[in-house]
């Protein structure tokens, strides 16, 4: 994904005739939504700016109107569109907080130096997150992003440095 953008929602499918969506946020921050007065949507290469009118929420979901989509049938061709905003306009991060996009691809590397892969996903859990560490052989390394674990995040090298708690690479 191109740096200059952050992935905020996917649209999973339509919220009834008018052209409204449903969104799956991928923001921790929902509410945001409400402060959007632009998007850029993203589908097989293709970006299309559209401005945000309405913004409902709906379980976990957000139901997105744009003043530029009023029927069914172009809201339905939306379908696993990206939401990306300008960085600039990301929310602002705590010391140690990072965004997704700036983790996943990151070298991995143990306290030695070791490189011991690269991060290909991040995992939500109800405790903390989990890197998963696509390593060279193709297998996964799943590490807690836990302070016990995850020793410096240098985005600007691109070099997360770990320690591996015992028996973490034996999962």
């Amino acid at each position: 994904m191109d740096r200059d953008y952050l992935k905020v929602g996917v649209i999973t499918s339509t919220h009834g005739v008018h052209g409204e969506v449903k969104v799956y946020p991928t923001t921790d921050e929902p509410e945001r939504f409400r402060d959007l007065k632009t998007v850029t949507l993203y589908l097989n290469g293709k970006e299309k700016q559209v401005t945000v009118d309405s913004v409902k929420f709906f379980k976990k979901q957000v139901i997105l109107g744009f003043e530029e989509i009023k029927d069914m049938d172009s809201a339905y061709a939306l379908r696993n569109s990206e939401i990306r905003i300008p960085r600039s306009e990301g929310i602002e991060l705590g010391e140690n907080e990072f965004f997704i996009g700036d983790i996943i691809g990151l070298t991995v590397i143990d306290e030695s130096g070791k490189e011991l892969g690269k991060v290909s996903d991040i995992i939500t859990t109800a405790a903390n997150d989990v890197y998963e560490v696509k390593r060279t052989d193709g297998s996964a390394l799943m590490i807690p992003a836990i302070h016990d674990c995850i020793l410096s995040v240098d985005t600007e090298s691109g070099v997360i440095k770990v320690h591996l708690l015992p028996g973490l690479e034996d999962l």
